[in-house]
């Protein structure tokens, strides 16, 4: 079988991630095209992957006179140019896997549903957590009934301090205009796990959050804009210099986050990076406006419930679930997952650490395990393999738009989808 052949529409962080498939499967998927505004990122990729000069592109519009270059694109653009690329591309015949969320309106993401399932292509959109041994291993526990069915749901996704002020204070999801609300940045993922596990629809959403922390008013005495330059930063744990410099200093940044500010990352260059770019901003003094908490409530089929808390102000760490069935209660970590069974009235242990090869790292090897089922969907042309189809995805991304209108209004907001827009279960 042939190597599925891939075009790469934004070659950042996570499309250099998912590009790094290929050079470990050669024989399964090759780099063949690129497109990039940003010539180092654009550049770097081109030589990583020998693609020709012929078919490295400054613009995803320049491919708009060309035949169609590869068997598939991955989509890796900031959230809010992802819905033009989709739709176009779809349209040329390109298999495709979206980074999440799909696009920040619902207008958008019904845009690029419709278009998908016009054309018939191989749709995936990187909801990661789906994928993870991890995940796999819990719903087969849940799918054999070993805690009876389901009835609640208790999951938190601990964003972690200095993630929140690097990605969602600092960095490029701190403001709704230019990015999406915190849910969908951030936790679409994890309404979209909850959906999964849970295998039936959501009914009804209640949601409260706001932005508790991360504020001008909260300002210590004595900060100055920048963390270079500040009286108090020594004693901040948001200070920019011990969330960058620290790691290089101490030889461990030159991976993320140190690489988001500047992709050459010296002490020199993070120093220079932090004394005039937006990752040296003092926290308190950013023009930051989504949430650093928030709670979901959830009403599924059948009388099911769910809860969903996100939280800035954690230490970096796996997201902790507690399920609640008819017979029996189970904890997870995203490692361990803890099964208490009332007949037997006792703890078991099930271990799913070491079942990922490290090779593309990220969410519980869930970005090497999305590749590998969408790039084995393209070359048997078995859109089976893809965990979650269009529809179902439209459904999970409409779950994050009800809750952020139910936080806004302060009102418990009903699901409704069309006949055409209904998933399947599971």
């Amino acid at each position: 079988m042939k190597a599925v052949t891939l075009l790469i529409v934004g070659a950042g962080d996570r499309g250099t991630n998912y590009a790094r498939y290929a050079l470990h499967h050669p024989d399964e998927a090759r780099i063949v095209a690129v497109a990039e505004p940003r010539d180092f990122y654009r550049e770097r990729l081109a030589k990583v992957h020998n693609i020709p000069r012929t078919n490295v592109f400054r613009d995803w519009r320049d491919l708009a006179n060309r035949p169609r270059l590869a068997d598939a694109v991955i989509i890796a653009t900031q959230d809010a140019l992802h819905a033009e690329p989709a739709i176009f591309l779809t349209g040329q015949g390109y298999h495709m896997l979206l980074e999440k969320p799909m696009a920040p309106n619902e207008a958008d993401c019904r845009r690029i549903v419709a278009a998908v399932k016009a054309s018939g292509i191989i749709f995936a959109v990187a909801h990661v957590l789906r994928y993870t041994a991890y995940t796999a291993y819990l719903k087969k526990i849940l799918d054999d009934e070993q805690i009876g069915r389901i009835v609640c749901i208790q999951h938190m996704e601990p964003v972690g301090y200095w993630h929140q002020a690097h990605s969602f204070v600092r960095g490029n999801w701190r403001n709704e205009r230019e990015s999406s609300p915190m849910l969908l940045a951030k936790s679409c993922h994890d309404l979209d796990w909850i959906r999964y596990i849970m295998g039936v629809r959501c009914r009804a959403v209640s949601s409260f959050g706001s932005l508790y922390h991360f504020r001008h008013d909260n300002r210590p005495v004595g900060a100055s804009d920048r963390c270079l330059e500040c009286a108090v930063e020594r004693t901040c744990p948001y200070s920019a210099k011990r969330i960058y410099l620290d790691r290089v200093e101490r030889g461990l940044g030159a991976g993320w986050p140190v690489n988001i500010i500047t992709p050459d990352p010296t002490p020199q260059n993070v120093l220079a990076a932090l004394g005039t770019g937006p990752y040296g901003r003092c926290v308190y003094a950013c023009d930051n406006d989504v949430v650093d908490n928030q709670v979901v409530n959830l009403l599924f089929e059948d009388g099911r419930t769910a809860s969903f808390t996100m939280v800035a102000f954690t230490e970096m760490a796996d997201r902790r679930t507690r399920i609640f069935g008819t017979h029996g209660e189970l904890y997870g970590d995203g490692s361990k997952i803890h099964v208490y069974k009332f007949m037997q009235d006792r703890w078991d242990v099930h271990d799913t650490q070491g079942a990922e090869p490290a090779v593309l790292g990220g969410h519980g090897g869930g970005d090497y395990r999305i590749m590998k089922a969408f790039v084995a969907a393209v070359a048997k042309n078995d859109p089976s393999l893809i965990l979650s189809g269009p529809d179902e995805t439209l459904e999970t991304h409409l779950m994050v738009f009800a809750a952020e209108r139910a936080r806004r209004e302060n009102r418990v907001v009903q699901l409704e989808l069309t006949s055409s827009e209904s998933a399947p279960a599971g």
